[in-house]
C-alpha cells in the first residue's frame, strides 16, 4: 500500500526574520508567491519576512499574512521537485488557511486578505479584553479541565484549554486574572513547565466572541470551493468539505480550541505515514512525533536543503 502524506501547515509563532529568504533563492515559484502577496496587501511583505525587524514581523496584523505568504511559497517550491499530491492537510489554527489554499479551496488572494483581517479583529480583541496564553508541560488533559475549572469558579473569570497539541502539552488561554490563578495550579499539581506565551489576546477562548462574529462576516462572503483532498479542521478533528462547512469551522476555530492530537490521530487510523511541513519551522513535525513515533515526519525546509 502506497504511503498516505498529509501536509501540515504552522500558525502563529513560528515566524522568524528571515523565513523565506533561502526558498526564494531556490525557486522561482517561491518568489512569485512572495510578489503577489506584496502587490495584493500592497505592503512590503517579503521585506518584512526576509529582513524584519521582529517587533513589526510579531505584530498579529503582520504575522498571519507573513506566515500564510511562507508556508504557499514552501508549497510552490516543494512542488517543483516532487509530484506526490497529499491525502491529507491541515493546520494549526491560522495555518488551516495555509492548508485550505493547499487543497485548492481558496485561493491565495483571498486567503491573504482573510488573514489580514483576522489578524486585525484579534488585535482588537486583545485591545477590548486583555487576556493571555500559557502552554502547560507535563499534565494530562483531565487534570488541566480540573484546574481550568476551579481557576473560573475562583475568579469569575474564563480560562480553559485552547491548543490540545500533543499528549503532556496544552495550551490554556482566558482572561488575566483567571490565567494567572490556573497557571498557579498548574504548578502545585506537577507541571512540569508552565510558560506564558508571549501574546495578550485570549485566543481559541469565548472572549474572542465578537471578533469571531466580525469575521463569520468576511468568510461569508469569501469564494470557497470544495477542497481536493481531506481538509481536517481544527474545531472537529474530522474532514470538512463543503464551503458553508468550511467557513463555519473557521468561524468556530476562534472560540473553540485547536483539536491538534485528536485532528493527528485520525489521519493516523486513516492511514497517514507520512507528515510534510509546509512552512517556517519545524514544530508541527515534533508535535507529530510526540503524538505518534510510526512513519515518516520531516518539513520541506529539510527535504529542500538535502
Amino acid at each position: 500500500m502506497a504511503p498516505l502524506t498529509a501536509y501540515l501547515f504552522p500558525g502563529q509563532g513560528s515566524q522568524y526574520v528571515g523565513m523565506g529568504r533561502a526558498l526564494c533563492d531556490r525557486s522561482p515559484s517561491a518568489r512569485q508567491v512572495f510578489a503577489q502577496a506584496d502587490s495584493i496587501l500592497g505592503v512590503a511583505l517579503s521585506d518584512l519576512c526576509f529582513n524584519g525587524p521582529a517587533s513589526e514581523l510579531n505584530d498579529t496584523i503582520n504575522t498571519q499574512p507573513a506566515i500564510l505568504a511562507t508556508s504557499v511559497a514552501a508549497l510552490r517550491a516543494l512542488a517543483e521537485g516532487w509530484d506526490e499530491s497529499p491525502s491529507f492537510v491541515a493546520g494549526h489554527s491560522m495555518g488551516e488557511f495555509s492548508a485550505l489554499v493547499a487543497a485548492g479551496a481558496l485561493s491565495l488572494e483571498d486567503a491573504l486578505r482573510l488573514v489580514r483581517e483576522r489578524g486585525r479583529l484579534m488585535k482588537q480583541a486583545g485591545e477590548r479584553q486583555p487576556g493571555g496564553m500559557a502552554a502547560l508541560i507535563g499534565l494530562d488533559r483531565d487534570t488541566v479541565e480540573a484546574i481550568c475549572e476551579t481557576a473560573h469558579r475562583q475568579s469569575g473569570q474564563y480560562v480553559g484549554i485552547a491548543n490540545d497539541n500533543c499528549p503532556g502539552q496544552l495550551v490554556i488561554s482566558g482572561a488575566v486574572t483567571a490565567l494567572a490563578l490556573a497557571t498557579e495550579l498548574a504548578r502545585e499539581k506537577g507541571a512540569k513547565r508552565v510558560i506564558r506565551l508571549a501574546v495578550s489576546i485570549a485566543a481559541h477562548s469565548p472572549l474572542m466572541e465578537e471578533s469571531a462574529d466580525l469575521f463569520r462576516q468576511e468568510l461569508n462572503t469569501a469564494p470557497f470551493r470544495p477542497p481536493d483532498c481531506s481538509f481536517v479542521a481544527n474545531a472537529t478533528a474530522r474532514p470538512v468539505i463543503e464551503p458553508d462547512s468550511i467557513r463555519e469551522a473557521l468561524g468556530r476555530q476562534l472560540t473553540s480550541p485547536v483539536l491538534w492530537t485528536q485532528s493527528i490521530g485520525w489521519m493516523i487510523e486513516k492511514g497517514m505515514t507520512r507528515a510534510v511541513e509546509v512552512g517556517p519551522g519545524s514544530v508541527l513535525a515534533g508535535l507529530v512525533r510526540r503524538i505518534d513515533r510510526g512513519g515518516e515526519r520531516t518539513n520541506v525546509e529539510e527535504m529542500l536543503a538535502s
